[in-house]
């Protein structure tokens, strides 16, 4: 027997009393392919932005696979919650584009955080999204936010097309970097690098704390290179080891000094305006692409035409056109499809 789900007004109620339960039913709903699920999601979510919350951080943290996102995350998450404040963690898991399924392994990575009252982790699978970053992860900010937590991390797969996405939806954007690397900064594309607000220098302990003392100095010689940044922000360096919790605590200085920056400059505020409209776009992408993909004249042509790309007997581009006039016309366009398939010699 199907259980029966709690009401908007239960949804709304137990999010801001930090229900936990509720709460990960309410992001289940938001992550949900179901139309019935998503209308749900959308009246909470609707509810909670009469009241938004107020003096939260979103913090995106990227960096390359093996830099340690995970270990430091924790390290972070932990300093937090020793002084008391909340901390949200939205890990997105990489989808295999093959078997479909992804490890959701962070609260395994985070055992100590993911065991704290004052923290909540929760891995998404990033499905088909753009570079890895889950389709729903704006509306589970908000849902985080509503129940209260103080600071969110959302943590990215690595150093690709997410990290602009990841960038667009949150406060302060944080990369993550190896010692010892010398021209690492060269491995890593320059928009991303021109996002960071604060470059970390990670695993400076042992042996490899001169290595990276010498990369700090390489990256902040490397920073001074580029445009400045809006918010009139110079990109900081810091070195830190988040196994060993050392500079852990000068890091989050810099985390705040960076916060009271974009504040005392009013632009927080115009980011997050920024963000809102963004939110917008990509809403409707996603949805005139799920629109399109759904519609039974594209559906039909799409059928056929691929194969016809498949053997060589027409372009891709030309089929698209054909998808798109087939769309067009069903939806009241005055000119008709071409319904006879074209074919050309390759």
């Amino acid at each position: 027997m199907r259980r029966t789900l709690p009401t908007v007004e239960q949804f709304v109620q137990g999010i801001r009393s930090a229900n936990r339960v509720i709460l990960g039913q309410a992001i289940t709903l938001v992550e949900s392919a179901r139309a019935d699920h998503q209308a749900l999601a959308r009246e909470i979510i609707s509810e909670l932005l009469a009241h938004p919350s107020a003096n939260t951080l979103r913090i995106g943290i990227t960096g390359s696979p093996g830099v340690g996102k995970s270990t430091l995350i924790e390290a972070i998450g932990n300093h937090l919650t020793n002084r008391g404040q909340r901390v949200a963690v939205l890990a997105i898991d990489p989808t295999s584009a093959i078997s479909g399924g992804s490890i959701l392994g962070d609260k395994t990575r985070m055992a100590a955080l993911s065991a704290n009252q004052l923290a909540f982790i929760r891995p998404s699978p990033s499905g088909d999204s753009l570079g890895g970053v889950a389709r729903k992860t704006r509306e589970t900010i908000l849902l985080v936010e509503a129940a209260g937590f103080d600071t969110v991390i959302v943590e990215t797969v690595g150093v690709g097309q997410s990290e602009y996405a990841v960038h667009s939806m949150t406060d302060l954007f944080m990369l993550l970097l190896l010692p010892g690397a010398g021209d690492e900064l060269q491995g890593i594309k320059r928009g991303i690098v021109e996002m960071a607000d604060l470059l970390v220098v990670n695993k400076a302990d042992g042996d490899r704390i001169e290595l990276a003392n010498q990369a700090r100095a390489h990256y902040r010689n490397a920073t001074h290179l580029l445009p400045p940044k809006p918010s009139g922000w110079a990109p900081a360096v810091v070195v830190c080891s988040a196994l060993e919790g050392l500079g852990i605590p000068a890091l989050w200085q810099m985390v705040e000094t960076y916060h009271h920056h974009v504040l005392d400059h009013g632009f927080f505020e115009e980011n997050r305006r920024q963000q809102a409209g963004y939110w917008l776009r990509e809403a409707l992408d996603s949805s005139l692409k799920a629109l399109f993909y759904s519609h039974p004249s594209v559906h039909h042509t799409l059928q056929h035409l691929e194969i016809d790309v498949l053997e060589g007997r027409i372009s891709p581009f030309t089929a698209a056109d054909q998808i798109m006039a087939a769309f067009t016309y069903s939806n009241g366009a005055s000119n008709s499809p071409d319904h006879k398939h074209q074919t050309e010699t390759p």
